[in-house]
């Protein structure tokens, strides 16, 4: 449930909170919102969504009330297709003190009784047990989780996370775990492998990402040198804005290669 968040006063209370950049709110999404980019997220705070401090020198910093209000927001687009309109006045109506209701998109709760209704896991649709992302949402992105959690996590099985690795595409260290970072890889490749699409075919998307992250880093590396608080921030702004705007030409491409396979 997001905590109100914006005014003088709701400011003073959280003001002992961790104040976040915005590329460390995003580290914080990107497990459970895949497709969140900087962009989306500053366009959510010119739209009074969110109302990020500001330093002196003008960079967000961001409070874990801010980023409950975030993951709302886009859980309620994602898995209710609510207008902007209608989440700004749900938002305005918990800043009221009036009561929201429960977040939305909850997965499905097995009976106390079934096999899947252990803390954190839940059905799909489809009756597949997986572990809601929500759950994770706290848990860094850096740290592991045992290959079993991963899997049910992602979706894959045994075989499918085996091969991931084998073939790049998730990390493992040396004690068998795998990042939380590494689920909207995990997910998106469970989702291919439904289509009938092998770990093994997407070994080229892992080097055409490798190829991408390469040639971003050569733009902010002259930024980074500087080695300051301040210089890292523009960094994480600017690699976000080039990674919104590489997968914006991804997508063009591969939507215009389509449109050729379809003839339209």
């Amino acid at each position: 449930m997001p905590q109100a968040s914006g005014s003088a006063d709701r400011d003073t209370t959280h003001e002992n909170a961790p104040r976040l950049t915005i590329g460390e709110v995003l580290a914080r999404l990107r497990g459970e919102f895949p497709d969140v980019t900087i962009s989306k997220i500053r366009y959510l705070e010119a739209e009074d969504l969110v109302h990020p401090q500001r330093t002196p020198s003008g960079y967000r910093k961001f409070s874990d009330a801010d980023v409950s209000r975030l993951r709302y927001v886009l859980a309620a687009q994602r898995d209710q297709y609510l207008p902007l309109r209608v989440i700004k006045e749900q938002l305005e109506a918990l800043d009221r003190g009036q009561a929201l209701p429960a977040p939305p998109g909850a997965e499905h709760v097995p009976p106390a009784d079934d096999p899947a209704g252990a803390p954190g896991v839940r059905t799909d649709a489809a009756g597949a047990v997986v572990v809601a992302l929500s759950d994770l949402a706290d848990v860094p992105p850096a740290a592991p989780l045992c290959a079993a959690e991963f899997a049910a996590a992602a979706g894959l099985d045994d075989l499918q996370l085996s091969d991931c690795v084998q073939f790049g595409l998730v990390g493992r260290d040396s004690s068998g775990g795998h990042p939380v970072s590494d689920l909207p890889v995990a997910r998106a490749v469970a989702g291919l492998a439904r289509h009938g699409i092998e770990p093994r075919h997407l070994r080229g998307y892992r080097t055409a990402a490798e190829r991408e992250a390469a040639l971003l880093e050569q733009l902010v590396a002259p930024v980074l040198r500087a080695r300051s608080e301040e210089a890292r921030a523009r960094a994480t702004e600017q690699l976000g804005e080039l990674a919104g705007l590489s997968v914006q030409l991804h997508t063009a491409l591969l939507e215009a290669r389509l449109r050729d396979v379809l003839g339209s």
